[in-house]
């Protein structure tokens, strides 16, 4: 009896040391243990195996059941303590702070020496779940102190991740210190070969590294991370919050409302009620920015109501902050608003949420402000500004902000300017420091509200030229940044081949029919792989300031800038002629967007499914239309000049040459002004403008030769290129097989113009994946970032394949933005869909005006107008193919 007895306990021990290396083994081995009756003690220790098992492997209902038991056969004093050590754990994983708190401090009295470090840790994990951050991080560093004095590397290593990730989030000792104990903690788990607890430090040091403002970094180290959890195959559901947290940081809304959806659909289903509720909050969250109003409020309610229960006071109050905020997104304006924003920023101030509570006051001194008391507003915007002193950049800026809001309330409109002006410098700096195109796009909804008052102090003051700096100065500015060559990355060629072949396989499927669901799901997770891939490039902190008008003006020489800009619910335009601007209200911008989607949906009607008379008049009048209110009121000073046009929003996506005045004319459209000229400084030999320094980026390969591309499944494609190989002699053609996407990729490189047929794919979600189908499956945009030396002009004559994803700030992503920050001069593109027949006739007339000396936007106008009257039989379909084409950068 003795001999099996000691065995049982020798085993019992074995399954709790192996709980959190082999959670399905040490499960195996309690139960072992328990078919054999053993006495209470070695019952007790079983118990215990089991439940912090299930823990590990998120059961959280039998990890509870099993502890219990585990107190109630525990023979002596310490080992009931033990039991219920770990019964607090589980309880505050499941959202019972109160009780996980009760039990673990009546088992502290019971413990002594590295059972009592333990125990004290355990604490600080109930305490920060409850919100009490500085009596956790006490109960932290006892604990530290007693496994160093103990000597329990396990010990000390918990504490320590702990530590640190809790100094993590509350923005404190973010130094040496912080990354002392997560490095510290994943060096010991690793020594111990704990591998998940070694890989969940690592993680918890990708969350230090975001909170420091380093978003690459941290998305790297999420990355590599991940790729350990997936070869562990344990899940970790919870650690999609901090995932949420740093996507919402860039902002990637749309990624973070997907990514908080999962998270709630997975801890539901686990029971996991305290990640829970932190997970509604995060969709609450993203839906507010996301303008989900409705989503935000009902969800950020049913959070606050789960954390009340909980017991955790200071997450109820961040809930209750992003209710407030939607009630005043939905336009609500009333006293009683104001006073719970004011005692809410209060309550988030003293319970460590700095951030939200900068927010809140802002969002409240312009309703105090709205409502007439305006020394409420001063005060609230006087302690808000002080958030320009420190933190991170967003931050940093918000305080700017409020800064600049107190001045125009004291009526210093120049004091105001000023401040906002640094305001957008701090957050220049930060965009600077990322090197993805992704995350450089996508970062531009932190200056809205900045640039968005200077643009109303300018608008106000009557001052065209101020108001075109306010413009720019928010305005595409990813395409304002230096361009950022990614390093060689073998890990991501090989998913960006893989997804090529996935793909490839995926339209071959859909064509013949056969089921696609497993296709579909490994082409997610191989484009889900490539953007944290491509999002750890980091910057080179080199932007290029905005340009004046005296420096737009030498560039335009006898041609018109025409840069569209919205105000409130007014599209206004900034003209530059002869080195002068003016200011001008082009009317409703929601009428101009409608009648522009009005006018897409008609042009693309006579491409897809027919011409007819009807289609044609119901062109010709949303065309009219437009036009009259986009230059009826400037008609006089653009006269017959060529244009330059910078459009906004949806706008972004005109077929320009199908409106009347643009029709036969040369007009060059641009994502900004800035990036206009730094293309036309290619075009010319000249330098991209530089306060930032550095020599020009991107130099135009003049000498090469011609590369001429037909992709596959379209007939009219090889025929294109065969004849425009007789118009370009010397030219390299690649067709059939040999136009893969390495061929294509490394003929482009050197090149002077390049000539692309195939089909197109305009990605709306994301627009990085949009493809040109090439002969071993689709080239995304993301490939065409690894080209070192691009061509000075490029022709897309693929559907859709000028269209761009427009983010906040009018921020483009898609083929033009890449090849335009890769240093392409000019790029002829569509923005609808175009048959391959008709456009083979417009592309060799084009190339012919090329070859004859004009620049390709007055090639381009003399193609279109010479293509669109040909014969009576397709005009509907010839006009709308000839709109379809847009000259994208500079002629």
């Amino acid at each position: 009896m003795t001999e099996r007895t000691d065995s049982g306990v020798d085993l019992a021990q074995r399954a709790l040391d192996t709980v959190q290396r082999y959670p399905h083994e040490a499960i195996s081995i309690a139960h072992r243990v328990l078919a054999d009756a053993p006495d209470a003690r070695t019952r007790s220790t079983a118990e215990r195996a089991i439940g912090l098992a299930l823990r590990e492997l998120n059961d959280l209902t039998g990890a509870a059941r099993h502890l219990r038991r585990a107190v109630r056969a525990g023979d002596d004093a310490r080992l009931r303590a033990l039991a219920r050590m770990s019964l607090g754990y589980v309880l505050a994983s499941a959202g019972r702070t109160t009780a996980a708190l009760r039990v673990v401090t009546l088992a502290l009295p019971q413990l002594t020496g590295a059972d009592a470090g333990r125990a004290r840790m355990q604490r600080g994990v109930v305490l920060h779940y409850r919100g009490r951050f500085d009596e956790a991080v006490r109960d932290y560093d006892q604990a530290v102190e007693i496994a160093r004095r103990e000597g329990d590397l396990l010990l000390e290593a918990r504490a320590r991740n702990n530590r640190g990730l809790l100094n993590a989030h509350l923005n404190a000792h973010l130094d040496a210190d912080t990354d002392d104990d997560l490095n510290r903690a994943a060096a010991i788990f690793s020594q111990l070969g704990l591998d998940l607890a070694a890989a969940d430090a690592r993680w918890n040091s990708g969350i230090a590294t975001g909170q420091r403002g380093d978003v690459a970094g941290a998305l790297h180290c999420f990355a590599e991370v991940d790729s350990e959890y997936r070869r562990l195959a344990v899940p970790r559901p919870a650690l999609l919050l901090d995932r949420f947290e740093l996507l919402l940081s860039v902002p990637l809304i749309d990624e973070a409302v997907a990514v908080a959806e999962t998270a709630v659909t997975e801890l539901r289903r686990l029971g996991m009620a305290s990640d829970l509720a932190e997970a509604l909050l995060a969709q609450a969250r993203a839906a507010l920015l996301a303008g989900d109003l409705a989503t935000a409020a009902d969800t950020a309610a049913a959070a606050r109501s789960r954390f009340r229960r909980q017991g955790r006071r200071a997450w109820a109050t961040l809930a209750r902050h992003v209710e407030l905020r939607a009630g005043y997104a939905r336009g609500t304006r009333s006293p009683a608003l104001l006073a719970a924003m004011i005692r809410t920023a209060d309550q988030l101030d003293a319970t460590g949420w700095p951030g939200p509570a900068l927010t809140s006051r802002i969002e409240a001194a312009r309703l105090a402000t709205t409502l007439g008391r305006h020394s409420r507003a001063v005060e609230l915007l006087e302690i808000a500004a002080d958030a320009r002193r420190r933190g991170t950049a967003p931050r940093r800026a918000q305080g700017w902000y409020a800064l600049a809001l107190r001045h125009r309330l004291a009526g210093d409109e120049s004091g105001a300017a000023r401040a906002l002006r640094h305001g957008l410098a701090v957050l220049d700096g930060h965009r600077a420091s990322l090197g993805a195109t992704e995350l450089r796009a996508n970062s531009g909804t932190y200056g809205k509200e900045l640039a968005a008052e200077g643009l109303d102090i300018a608008i106000r003051r009557g001052a065209p030229a101020q108001v075109l700096t306010w413009a720019e100065r928010w305005r595409a500015n990813a395409l304002r940044m230096r361009r950022v060559s990614p390093p060689p990355d073998p890990d991501l060629a090989t998913a960006l081949t893989e997804l090529r072949m996935v793909s490839a396989a995926l339209e071959d499927a859909l064509l013949a029919g056969n089921p696609v669901q497993t296709l579909r799901g490994s082409q997610a997770r191989l484009e889900q792989r490539i953007r944290e891939l491509a999002r750890g490039v980091n910057g080179d902190g080199e932007l290029l300031a905005p340009p004046g008008v005296t420096d737009l003006a030498a560039a335009l020489g006898a041609a018109v800038l025409l840069e569209l800009v919205a105000h409130g619910e007014r599209l206004l335009a900034v003209l530059v002629r002869d080195g002068r601007p003016t200011l001008h209200d082009l009317g409703s911008l929601t009428d101009a967007v409608r009648v522009a989607r009005l006018h897409r949906f008609g042009l693309r009607r006579l491409v897809t499914t027919g011409d007819s008379a009807d289609a044609r008049a119901g062109v010709r009048h949303t065309a009219g239309v437009l036009d009259r209110q986009l230059f009826d009121p400037v008609r006089e000073l653009i006269a017959d000049c060529p244009l330059v046009i910078v459009p906004i929003g949806d706008l972004h996506a005109v077929p320009w040459s199908g409106l009347p005045t643009c029709a036969g004319r040369a007009v060059t459209v641009a994502p900004s002004a800035t990036a206009w000229l730094r293309a036309a400084g290619r075009r010319s030999g000249g330098v991209d403008p530089q306060p930032a320094g550095g020599p020009a980026a991107g130099a135009q390969p003049d000498g090469g030769p011609a590369v001429l591309v037909a992709g596959p499944r379209l007939p009219a494609a090889e025929t294109e290129v065969r004849q425009l190989s007789a118009v370009l002699p010397g030219s390299r053609t690649l067709t059939g097989a040999a136009a893969t996407a390495d061929a294509v990729t490394g003929a482009l490189n050197g090149a002077r113009l390049a000539h692309i047929a195939a089909h197109g794919r305009f990605r709306v979600d994301n627009p990085l994946f949009s493809t040109l189908e090439l002969a071993d499956g689709p080239l995304t945009a993301y490939e065409l970032e690894r080209i070192t030396s691009p061509p000075g002009c490029v022709v897309l004559s693929a559907c859709d394949s000028g269209l761009a994803g427009v983010r906040p700030g009018d921020e483009v992503m898609g083929f033009t933005a890449v090849l335009l920050a890769l240093g392409t001069r000019c790029l002829i593109a569509t923005v609808l869909p175009v048959p391959g027949e008709l456009t083979t006739a417009l592309m060799l007339e084009l190339h012919r005006e090329m070859l004859a000396g004009h620049a390709p936007a007055v090639a381009l106008a003399r193609a279109q107008q010479a293509f669109a009257a040909g014969p009576d039989g397709a005009a509907g379909a010839r006009h709308a193919t000839a709109a379809a084409f847009v000259c994208f950068g500079a002629d």
